[in-house]
């Protein structure tokens, strides 16, 4: 029962860290944040999702359990939303007008925080 409880928090931790580094009060500023760690290297980007790497981890540990697949693909999917809007927005300048209006529209204050109400759930499901 420890070892559940103590990989959960672990998790919380790590969704945390990537919270801190993203948050900001427009998604148009969140993708700045993020680009800025995407320009330094790739590698320190991806180094930046580390419950990405909690997920693989987790699909190793629970022998391909269907919530640690789902926890990754999910994971997979968020990182190459976060790369594919960098490319439409900084690189090609390619932004509908819709999206435009999403990007400078304010987040809610509970927004940042949403992935605590996904993630753990499946990382607990996965486990028992």
């Amino acid at each position: 029962m420890e070892s559940i409880v103590a990989v959960t928090v672990f998790y919380l931790l790590l969704e945390g860290f990537e919270i801190a580094w993203q948050k900001a009060p427009t998604m148009l500023e969140m993708l700045i944040r993020i680009r800025r760690r995407y320009d330094r290297s790739i590698f320190y980007f991806f180094l930046l999702h580390p419950t990405y790497y909690f997920a693989i981890w987790l699909i190793l540990e629970t022998r391909m359990a269907l919530p640690a697949v789902m926890l990754l693909f999910i994971k997979t999917v968020d990182i190459a939303t976060k790369i594919v809007l960098m490319q439409q927005v900084f690189e090609k300048r390619e932004v509908s007008a819709p999206l435009q209006e999403m990007l400078i529209m304010p987040l809610g204050r509970w927004m940042p925080y949403a992935g605590y109400a996904v993630y753990p759930p499946l990382v607990l499901w996965a486990i028992l």
